[in-house]
């Protein structure tokens, strides 16, 4: 059952927000009080998410934002401040993936250069600018959504790169923001249903049987565990990373597939 009184009185900034995750950690916070701001590069599908929540009866503003742009980024922690009076919650929902090239070296450096300064350095960005705020509330959480591409390899060389600094900026950020009453953890999901695998859905059959809880991540599985780790339910959590993958990175399921099959094949009648 959700709590609707967890983040009452929270000023919220989820970034990445227009749509899947990030919209459903938008709609999430916001259900359970949170005064949300919505953003997105994507301004028109924020402000439609931003308007869902408001037919829901919860508190959602929209903001367009470039989390590879600091002045932009900055723009929206001062947006939060002045349309909620502070800002408790910071959200890092945006990223970018680009492809593999078929070759690793014909991957292009302007392609590792957005996957990494949108996925990572964005955080970066949000962070700075929301730390002194987030310090100043006395309630201040970050979490950020990652990746267990930033854990083993499922392909996308600049994008799990990127998600595994992640990873390196939570504890380190952690360490740093303790003292000022913020903590600062991390979501790491595996496959979710989103816009991303629209028109996929033979990849996602494939996948599935990959996954020990037999089912594709959706994106309010993941909001749950954000919601969770920036309430003060996770009071005394920072620095951690928040594995939410149906047990795809703690069971090896082709393995245990593949010894069925032999013992399968090893007393099968000829």
């Amino acid at each position: 059952m959700t709590d609707h009184t967890r983040f009452a009185g929270h000023g919220v900034l989820v970034t990445g927000a227009a749509r899947g995750i990030g919209a459903a950690v938008a709609r999430r916070l916001a259900e359970e009080g949170g005064r949300v701001l919505v953003t997105d590069q994507d301004l028109p599908a924020a402000e439609r998410t931003a308007a869902q929540v408001r037919r829901q009866g919860f508190t959602a503003k929209a903001l367009a934002c470039d989390v590879a742009d600091r002045a932009s980024v900055e723009a929206a922690v001062a947006h939060t401040v002045a349309a909620f009076g502070s800002l408790d919650v910071l959200v890092n929902c945006a990223a970018h993936c680009t492809p593999d090239a078929p070759l690793f070296e014909d991957d292009p450096d302007e392609a590792w250069a957005r996957d990494l300064d949108i996925t990572l350095i964005g955080v970066r960005r949000c962070c700075r600018a929301a730390l002194p705020h987030l310090a100043a509330s006395g309630r201040g959480a970050i979490v950020s959504i990652g990746s267990v591409n930033g854990a083993q390899d499922f392909g996308n060389h600049a994008y799990s790169a990127a998600k595994a600094g992640l990873a390196s900026l939570t504890r380190t950020l952690a360490g740093h923001a303790a003292a000022r009453g913020v903590r600062v953890n991390l979501v790491v999901p595996g496959t979710v249903r989103t816009s991303a695998w629209e028109g996929r859905d033979d990849e996602l059959d494939a996948i599935r049987p990959l996954y020990p809880l037999g089912r594709i991540g959706e994106p309010e599985d993941i909001a749950a565990a954000a919601a969770f780790l920036a309430s003060h339910d996770a009071a005394w959590i920072t620095g951690t990373a928040l594995v939410v993958d149906g047990g795809l990175t703690a069971v090896n399921t082709g393995f245990h597939a593949a010894v069925r099959r032999h013992a399968a094949e090893g007393t099968a009648t000829p």
